[in-house]
């Protein structure tokens, strides 16, 4: 475990990112990103995960430039009012550059061997989602991303493979808006999205409110052999 500064593209500093590197090199490099409750050890737990499967995890502080640091959880009321206001400050074009940012400099990483893939969470879903059409993300895994459906102008764009897990009774994601992602992906040649039964918003959290052990295995799963096949 380490961290490391990424320079931002736009000239106004840089940002940290937490790193966890696996037992064997040279590896592919996934960028973890982060919930609305910042790098926290949610996140940490995940870059553990992409660790043990093999590949360098690099997970960067996205609320950087609101403020350093964040590391909340969803166990009290007071931690969630002020993550939604983290996310309603935070913004998402700057988030974006910053990841683009980040998987430039995972690709030079020492150790890495040039691929990298992104995979997020939540807010994080929804930016990993973003990267599959802006970005040359080698792939992008997408949990529970919120908002999905008014980004599907955009899919054409999508040109490396793209995983969507989507939470059938999402509380944050309208079935309407679930339902026009899954039609959208099914004759895509980059994109797929699973539907997790009787699974919440966040059902793979670790030691999460709404964690499901079943839905998370399974979808972790299929990331897996995603990751494997694209970065080695």
């Amino acid at each position: 475990m380490a961290t490391i500064t990424i320079q931002a593209t736009d000239s106004s500093g840089g940002f940290d990112a937490y790193v966890v590197e696996p037992k064997t090199r040279p590896a592919g490099v996934v960028v973890v990103i982060q919930e609305i409750f910042g790098v926290n050890q949610a996140m940490r737990d995940v870059a553990a995960w992409i660790a043990d499967l093999g590949f360098i995890a690099v997970a960067p502080d996205l609320f950087w430039r609101i403020e350093l640091g964040i590391d909340i959880t969803d166990k009290s009321e007071a931690e969630w009012k002020r993550a939604f206001e983290l996310f309603q400050t935070f913004d998402q074009a700057k988030g974006i550059e910053d990841l683009k940012a980040t998987v430039a400099a995972c690709r030079t990483l020492p150790g890495a061997n040039g691929k990298v893939a992104t995979i997020g969470y939540c807010l994080g879903g929804r930016l990993a989602f973003m990267m599959a059409q802006q970005s040359d993300a080698d792939a992008n895994i997408s949990y529970y991303g919120v908002g999905l459906d008014g980004l599907l102008g955009d899919l054409p764009k999508v040109a490396k493979p793209l995983l969507v897990h989507i939470a059938d009774q999402d509380g944050f994601f309208p079935p309407e808006g679930r339902a026009a992602v899954v039609a959208a992906t099914q004759s895509h040649r980059y994109a797929a999205s699973h539907v997790y039964p009787n699974a919440d918003h966040a059902f793979a959290r670790v030691n999460g409110t709404h964690w499901d052990g079943r839905s998370a295995t399974i979808a972790n799963g299929r990331s897996a052999e995603l990751l494997a096949s694209v970065l080695g």
